[in-house]
């Protein structure tokens, strides 16, 4: 076995407003590589339902695919198929943009106006930039959840942990997408592929992520100065990239620690992306912008 190490840790960017919605963006509009096949990973959370409310209004998405999973509220969907629906929470959408969607997004908040959830985007390869748009809609019934004997607990969104296969099926990058609990200082070892890039953001707790020696140096969001120094706490917000290896660990602090683990297969091919489409090329990218003036963007019924 050879633990992973930290290969970088990324500060969440400031508050950022989306269509009228304000949330964290863990990554997202950069360099590609080192996520490959992930595009970009936002955190909508707020107590506040004036900052949510204008919600995502209708906007096209083409060679990529969405994955939004809500943990408080509920979010309202619909797009230009006729598809539509609600999701509540612990659910999770899968929607492969493919050749082109035109696609809208309404959160709402729970009974204490709270809103919780994530929107990952995963990158299509070329084979299937064109593919025809697909669901998959899965309600947090659907979702296994598995413990072992120390208490953490891991629901298994797609690919295969601890025995359990997640609901999620046919997705190009072939992702492992879990949800992880880890009880107050306890410490474990969980496996990822040597053939994957993988990355864990943190949503709540504390603790820390270690390779075979000492813990990396972790910069949280609470540290306004750049020339400060390192904090050793992975805390709310946080994500953590990490290098080759096939197994990872972590250590929760006193108040525990709730993470996504996420890993892919890299596609390995040229980006070119101008806001919810990316394709190979910059021609490709004209060709969908004028498409989408001239009223032929959506190409399957």
């Amino acid at each position: 076995m050879s633990l992973r190490p930290v290969k970088q840790i990324i500060q969440t960017q400031p508050t950022i407003e989306g269509a009228g919605v304000k949330l964290q963006r863990a990554f997202g509009f950069g360099k590609t590589k080192e996520f490959d096949p992930f595009l970009l990973l936002d955190d909508f959370r707020n107590d506040n339902p004036k900052d949510y409310l204008a919600g995502f209004p209708w906007h096209p998405h083409r060679g990529i695919e969405t994955i939004t999973y809500v943990l408080a509220g509920s979010v309202e969907h619909g797009d230009s198929l006729g598809n539509k629906g609600k999701m509540t929470a612990g659910d999770v959408q899968w929607m492969t943009a493919g050749s082109g969607i035109l696609h809208q997004e309404m959160p709402k908040g729970d009974t204490k106006g709270r809103m919780h959830g994530f929107q990952l985007w995963a990158n299509l390869p070329s084979a299937l930039k064109m593919t025809a748009p697909r669901y998959q809609d899965i309600p947090s019934s659907a979702i296994p959840e598995v413990a072992d004997d120390g208490g953490t607990r891991v629901r298994v969104i797609c690919g295969e942990f601890w025995g359990k296969k997640g609901p999620v099926e046919g997705v190009a990058a072939e992702p492992n997408y879990l949800d992880i609990s880890v009880l107050p200082d306890q410490r474990k070892r969980l496996k990822v592929e040597t053939t994957r890039n993988a990355f864990a953001y943190v949503f709540a707790g504390s603790g820390t992520f270690r390779d075979s020696s000492e813990p990396r140096a972790v910069l949280t969001e609470q540290v306004a100065k750049p020339d400060a120094p390192p904090v050793y706490d992975v805390s709310n917000h946080s994500l953590v990239l990490f290098d080759r290896g096939d197994e990872i660990t972590v250590q929760a602090g006193d108040e525990g620690i709730c993470f996504l683990l996420v890993s892919g297969k890299p596609i390995e091919e040229p980006v070119a992306w101008y806001g919810p489409i990316v394709m190979n090329t910059q021609a490709q990218l004209r060709q969908a912008m004028a498409e989408l003036n001239d009223g032929t963007f959506i190409k399957h019924g």
